[in-house]
């Protein structure tokens, strides 16, 4: 090779070795420049999430206070919460007897508790209790209506009858009386009691002491 010709080989090589590591260098500067891009700054929070996106759910506006609205029955109690309501009872929730007793002149006491397994509540209200083919009904014995009882296991209520509230001689004679929870009650019972006269018959309310339930003539 002549020494033109070498000269005119080593300014090419040259020129062209230095164009390519220019190139190099840009190349390493723009990885360089993407490099946050494609990865985030360092130190930086995690990305927002876009609008409308539902909240992680371990996170606190994940948990809202929920409330028992429509949760089961009962009366609302104002505060999100119910309180259950006690189911009335009917003549066939109850287990009944009845017991003759001297004071007042004489009188039925009926004693009332609820079957096993059964929570019930009587309502301040007298006791439906008639007499005879044609369904005598016993009128109140007292002036103020008494309270609501829950019957549940030994609980007992007590009302007492006076089949004969006047002086005057004479009345129907019969062998039992139909006792019911209110004048609604579905399923009013038959209950044997010792031959009484009858004659405008009076009833107590419903109370939780024998005592309490003697009627006055």
């Amino acid at each position: 090779m002549s020494g033109n010709r070498r000269k005119a080989f080593l300014v090419t090589a040259a020129l062209m070795g230095g164009a390519m590591l220019m190139t190099a260098c840009q190349d390493t500067d723009a990885v360089s420049d993407a490099a946050p891009g494609a990865g985030g700054a360092q130190g930086s929070s995690s990305p927002t999430p876009a609008a409308g996106a539902a909240a992680p759910s371990g996170s606190p506006t994940a948990t809202a206070k929920g409330t028992k609205d429509g949760a089961g029955s009962g009366a609302d109690t104002g505060d999100g919460e119910r309180k259950p309501v006690g189911q009335v009872c009917g003549a066939n929730d109850i287990s009944w007897s009845t017991r003759s007793e001297s004071q007042a002149g004489g009188y039925i006491l009926i004693i009332a508790k609820a079957k096993p397994g059964i929570t019930c509540v009587l309502p301040a209200a007298l006791p439906t209790v008639a007499f005879g083919s044609d369904g005598t009904e016993a009128g109140p014995a007292e002036q103020a209506v008494g309270k609501q009882i829950t019957l549940s296991g030994s609980t007992t209520a007590y009302a007492g009858v006076n089949p004969k509230s006047t002086n005057a001689n004479g009345g129907k004679e019969l062998d039992s009386i139909i006792v019911a929870v209110g004048a609604n009650d579905p399923d009013p019972v038959s209950l044997p009691v010792a031959g009484i006269t009858v004659d405008k018959p009076v009833v107590t309310n419903w109370h939780t002491s024998p005592k309490d339930a003697v009627p006055s003539k």
